[in-house]
């Protein structure tokens, strides 16, 4: 059964960091492109970076580029979300999601923040206050 699971939220004083993880099992990450979510409440969904398995290219937003950092083991078969200068504005639940095995599934999609995804976590907190 695929499954991802995120872990490493929390809460945080702005200008703090958090490590991110998305694990995955019953897959490998090997040949599946992985992209970062958040939804803050009475907000939309928000594509946040995305990293290919085929050669490692990332994509980021510009809410979070510059501060946000993707990044994967696929030794441990997980991908990572470093959070850095945390402000009180990303507060929200994190997810990570992937998409269904296919020619397609190890690189970031053109639009990759919109596109659709078959497999998504359960989310963690994240709250950034003082």
């Amino acid at each position: 059964q695929v499954q991802l699971v995120e872990s490493g939220g929390g809460l945080v004083q702005p200008g703090g960091s958090l490590r991110l993880s998305c694990a995955a099992s019953g897959f490998t990450l090997d040949f599946y492109a992985i992209a970062w979510f958040r939804q803050a409440p009475g907000k939309e969904r928000e594509g946040l970076s995305c990293i290919s398995s085929s050669d490692g290219s990332t994509y980021y937003a510009d809410s979070v580029k510059g501060r946000f950092t993707i990044s994967r083991d696929n030794a441990e078969n997980t991908v990572y979300l470093q959070m850095n200068s945390l402000k009180p504005e990303d507060t929200a639940v994190y997810y990570c999601a992937t998409e269904r095995l296919g020619p397609d599934s190890s690189r970031c999609k053109f639009g990759w923040y919109l596109a659709e995804y078959d497999y998504w976590g359960q989310g963690t907190q994240v709250t950034v206050s003082s």
